[in-house]
């Protein structure tokens, strides 16, 4: 990796208004229709996406097209804006395909050069928020550029992917295979999705079995390995903004209820060794949001240190993540545990999120090797 010169440009971790302005429009949505009681009944009922919730925040705001230029029927906005997005529907803990749809699924489409025939056609689609489609890898894959490719064998695609995030709700699976990248239709014959019960119900697991499926080829071999390696890293990078997003409502929450609760006739809040566990605390938010805010900037302006500020983010934020839940539902006393408090759901997706697109440990090795740093 180059060193730093004089002409590169700084990150800009600040928001700008255009930022500010979609934050303030996603947070409203969520408040109004993925409110805490909202997202525990659709949790318990098995179908925890709201189709109509999607349709405002993917096709009415636009936000699934973000990341898609204006001449493929998108908003040609960047990563910053989509980083927004996430940190809001992690705040609400939403259960949404947008992290995979709009940001893993998209870039992949992206990535092959100028898009053209069957790749134009289907970013059109998920730019508009008709059709989702997620990459047939695991969601807890090891690495960032990993993937679990399936044969071809005289144009039929056969294998099996367990653990794929949002399959039972895509259209369309972006399957890597020994021979390219291929757009299967989850409806076409010879596939089969299959349910699985994850730590963390907000995002749904499912196996997906290929039996001689036909699909569209996207792209060659080698191209096909540079579209999933962009759509994993953007993936990994924006994840951080979601578990910024999720350890801001676990502190400010924590700190609502420790104003609130009281013994001996004060606040619990106001105890030294509460008021020292949320000081740290709001120190790793603050650090988890530059590091987070660091990546979005980094994958917005194409910068070569793009794989180095990702690693960074995700090395850190996802333990902050986790941190912050567990936090939550320890400071909550007795009423953190219980199933109607929504910490639970807070701490289930930070975990979950730990392990998606390469553990801490993992990325921790990625930084090493970037910066030429000996093995342990």
């Amino acid at each position: 990796m180059s060193a730093p010169t004089e002409e590169t440009q700084a990150p800009d971790l600040l928001y700008s208004e255009a930022e500010e302005d979609l934050r303030a429009a996603v947070r409203a949505l969520l408040a109004d229709r993925s409110d805490a009681p909202t997202v525990l009944a659709r949790v318990e009922s098995g179908r925890p996406y709201d189709p109509l919730l999607w349709k405002a925040l993917a096709a009415d705001m636009g936000t699934a097209g973000l990341l898609v230029p204006e001449e493929l029927g998108g908003q040609g906005a960047s990563h910053r804006e989509a980083a927004v997005v996430l940190e809001e529907l992690g705040r609400a803990v939403t259960p949404s395909p947008y992290l995979t749809s709009a940001v893993v699924a998209t870039e992949t489409l992206l990535a092959p050069g100028t898009p053209d025939g069957p790749v134009a056609a289907l970013l059109a689609e998920l730019a508009e928020g008709r059709r989702t489609a997620v990459l047939a890898v695991p969601f807890a894959a090891p690495a960032p550029d990993a993937a679990q490719p399936a044969g071809v064998v005289a144009g039929r695609i056969t294998g099996t992917v367990t653990g794929v995030a949002d399959a039972a709700a895509a259209d369309v699976l972006l399957v890597p295979t020994t021979d390219g990248l291929y757009a299967v239709g989850t409806d076409a014959e010879g596939v089969a999705v299959q349910p699985l019960v994850p730590l963390d119900l907000t995002r749904p697991l499912a196996t997906v079995t290929l039996a001689g499926a036909a699909g569209t080829r996207l792209a060659d071999g080698a191209s096909a390995v540079a579209a999933v390696r962009r759509g994993l890293l953007a993936g990994a990078g924006l994840l951080a903004s979601e578990q910024l997003g999720l350890a801001e409502w676990c502190l400010t929450e924590t700190v609502r209820h420790t104003r609130e609760r009281h013994q001996f006739n004060r606040p619990v809040g106001s105890f030294q060794a509460l008021k020292h566990r949320m000081a740290q605390l709001w120190l790793e938010v603050v650090s988890a949001r530059a590091a987070a805010r660091n990546a979005a900037d980094a994958l917005a302006t194409g910068s070569p240190e793009a794989p180095l500020a990702v690693a960074v983010a995700q090395a850190y934020c996802s333990g902050v993540a986790v941190h912050a839940a567990e936090e939550c539902v320890q400071l909550h006393g007795g009423i953190g545990m219980t199933w109607e408090h929504p910490a639970h759901l807070y701490l289930k997706r930070a975990k979950a999120d730990s392990i998606a697109y390469g553990t801490a440990g993992r990325h921790r090795g990625t930084v090493a090797e970037l910066m030429e740093l000996p093995a342990p």
